[in-house]
């Protein structure tokens, strides 16, 4: 009997650790799903993977929006009638001191990283809820943990992130859902200065090494769940 392909809905998929997550996934026979902002992103990013012979399926999603949301999981489960795992790791920051970030600025932030992953995961769990399985991962930041300056309203979206996850694990544990906190260090994405990653990248870790690490979480076994894993540069800090 021919095992049944899992379905993965990555947000933030086409650039940095959402790219290649999706691209590990995709490595092992998933049916990956990637949602951005951007359609010129996922449009490359598609045909980077079909270059390889990997397929995904791209759908543009603002997940700061409702409606968006809604759209992308419906879609979805039309077309597969299931969401096996969901991956938010979309998010967006501003390096600012308080006082120089504007509201719209503080808000975008909040409605991306905080609410965005609030909305995707109240999307899905009607359906594994039903199924009585699935799996959350959040791709939070170890900014939620540690006092870095010019973070403030990133490491409250992420902080934020961890204490919904925390409450959500308790209350959807009888449907056996797991829900995951990952809390990555410094990572060489696009959402660093393109200055800070010429100087301080051989001091970051790699999306591809993280991606590693939120396949091996998916592939762990039905009775256990590891609730919250950090994870950093060998040396700690970078040096910016």
């Amino acid at each position: 009997m021919k095992e049944e392909r899992k379905i993965i809905w990555i947000t933030g998929g086409s650039s940095g650790i959402g790219k290649a997550i999706a691209y590990n996934f995709a490595k092992i026979n998933c049916k990956v799903y990637i949602s951005g902002r951007r359609n010129s992103e996922l449009e490359r990013t598609i045909k980077e993977f079909a270059k390889e012979k990997l397929k995904i399926k791209a759908i543009p999603c603002n997940v700061a929006s409702e409606v968006n949301v809604n759209q992308v999981v419906k879609t979805i489960i039309h077309e597969e009638g299931k969401i096996d795992c969901l991956v938010n790791n979309a998010g967006i920051t501003t390096f600012k001191n308080v006082i120089d970030t504007s509201n719209r600025e503080a808000k975008e932030i909040i409605d991306t990283n905080l609410l965005g992953a609030i909305y995707c995961t109240k999307n899905v769990l009607p359906h594994m809820i039903e199924k009585k399985s699935g799996l959350i991962i959040n791709i939070s930041s170890f900014a939620a943990r540690k006092i870095y300056p010019k973070s403030a309203i990133y490491s409250a979206s992420k902080a934020g992130l961890i204490a919904f996850a925390n409450c959500l694990r308790e209350e959807v544990r009888e449907y056996g859902i797991k829900v995951v906190n990952i809390l990555p260090g410094p990572t060489e994405t696009p959402m660093w200065d393109k200055e800070i990653r010429k100087n301080a990248s051989n001091q970051m870790m790699r999306p591809d090494d993280l991606a590693h690490l939120v396949v091996s979480v998916f592939l762990q076994p039905d009775n256990l769940v590891s609730e919250e894993i950090i994870v950093r540069p060998i040396q700690g800090d970078i040096n910016v």
